[in-house]
């Protein structure tokens, strides 16, 4: 007998929030509506469609709502009677059979790519791989004999390797008939030049504080969409919810003290930061270490480069950042420890080093770097 428990988990799904084929509404991001719906009415629709921006702000939701669009709304047949009323937004109620069989993961017009589920190992696989990409091939095959839209996500198309690359490449280059393909890119610099230039790009922006408090209710993720969380996560909804989920506030407020004790580091907060991040089953804790002490420390190269510090998070950071960033020097040299630091620290990870020990070198290093300020 299937279950909940005999689906498999999707890598394009953020914990405790809802997919995004499952969300009705996006909000702020009005003006990458209305570039695709223009493009649409009037004929002018491209067959590829880049929609970048940071992480969490409605790329895959607008991939989604998209995808519903053009699968419910008929093709223009060119018979002015018979024609469809001018579409004005991307609207499409929830009890249309297209939004039905989407919410269901059974609608035959659309293909997904996602990096797969590797269920003996229980893990998913690290890259959207060439053996994903050929599915192409059938998916256009099978589903041409209608007539139809044809839709394609790749959610996303920056976690491809290079076959699977040039295996997408090879299709925008020559694509089928009413196929439309959106590629969601979290760092599009990734992506193989040659497939941006074939790719119209919708650019998404960080929300507002206002939008990302009515996102977040939109996911049912009961909290305050405050100020400060906006700031922290940097108008991401996505990152809001994992802010909130692993109480992200409160260890970014443990690294502002430690980074306020610096030079001079308290060991004691230095030795409790790792143990959290190090505990059994604390691995979604020691990501998100990561993440803060990388944002710490480009909110440090920000201050440095332009003279002032960007609106406060928790009381007493601006007086920390202005004291270890004085001026562009020190700020450039916050900024090549970001560009280093934390990227090290994966690397200690992906070969299993201690945890604890990966934080409290990266302490041990920040304490070096914040020795050299001039008092």
């Amino acid at each position: 007998m299937s279950g909940e428990d005999d689906i498999p988990p999707e890598a394009d799904r953020l914990d405790g929030a809802p997919h995004p084929r499952e969300t009705d509404q996006i909000f702020g991001q009005g003006a990458a509506e209305a570039v695709f719906l223009s493009a649409f009415t009037s004929d002018r629709l491209h067959h590829a469609w880049l929609l970048t921006g940071p992480r969490g702000v409605g790329k895959a939701t607008l991939a989604w709502r998209i995808a519903r669009f053009l699968l419910a709304t008929p093709p223009d047949t060119g018979d002015a009677l018979f024609a469809a009323p001018v579409p004005e937004t991307l609207d499409v109620p929830p009890d249309h059979p297209v939004a039905r069989r989407l919410h269901a993961m059974s609608e035959p017009g659309l293909m997904l790519l996602r990096r797969p589920w590797d269920e003996k190992a229980k893990r998913f696989q690290a890259q959207i791989t060439v053996d994903e990409v050929r599915k192409l091939k059938d998916f256009f095959a099978l589903s041409a004999s209608d007539g139809g839209r044809r839709v394609v996500i790749v959610d996303a198309a920056d976690e491809m390797n290079t076959n699977a690359a040039n295996a997408l490449l090879k299709v925008l280059e020559e694509p089928p008939a009413n196929a439309v393909l959106l590629l969601v890119a979290h760092q599009p610099s990734r992506l193989l030049p040659t497939i941006r230039s074939r790719c119209r790009t919708l650019r998404l922006d960080r929300l507002s504080e206002a939008d990302l408090g009515r996102a977040l209710g939109q996911a049912e993720i009961e909290a305050d969409a405050s100020p400060a969380l906006a700031e922290l996560a940097e108008g991401s909804v996505g990152e809001a919810a994992r802010l909130i989920a692993l109480d992200g506030l409160t260890l970014y407020a443990d690294l502002v003290g430690l980074f306020a004790s610096m030079p001079g580091m308290s060991r004691s907060a230095a030795n409790k930061l790792a143990e959290a991040a190090a505990a059994r089953g604390a691995e979604a804790r020691f990501d998100l270490t990561l993440v803060l002490i990388d944002r710490l420390l480009s909110r440090l190269a920000r201050t440095g480069a332009t003279g002032q510090a960007p609106p406060e998070i928790v009381p007493g950071e601006a007086k920390m950042l202005t004291r270890l960033a004085p001026d562009p020097a020190t700020g450039r040299a916050w900024a090549d420890m970001a560009q280093g630091l934390t990227a090290r620290a994966r690397r200690g990870k992906a070969v299993n080093l201690d945890p604890a020990a990966l934080i409290l070198d990266m302490c041990l290093s920040l304490e070096k770097t914040a020795a050299r300020i001039p008092a």
